[in-house]
């Protein structure tokens, strides 16, 4: 069965990549800082959240998107 449904990437892009390194290393350090009651650290974690969504949207409109023109799939 097929559908001409065109495919949304699925997030191999290093827009993509970067954004969720970015937001993992946040919650990593988030829960780190969280057990060990530095609360000034943990909201320090959420704002580097926030600013890895907004990294991974400005590298999608710079191109580095899925279907971006700096962007080239590998082939499998």
């Amino acid at each position: 069965m097929s559908y001409d449904i065109e495919d949304p990437g699925h997030g191999h892009s290093p827009a993509a990549w970067t954004s969720v390194v970015i937001m993992l290393v946040a919650i990593s350090l988030g829960t780190l800082f969280f057990f060990l009651d530095k609360p000034a650290l943990v909201w320090a974690s959420v704002v580097l959240l926030v600013i890895g969504a907004v990294v991974g949207v400005l590298m999608s409109k710079a191109g580095y998107g899925a279907h971006g023109p700096k962007y080239t799939p590998k082939q499998h």
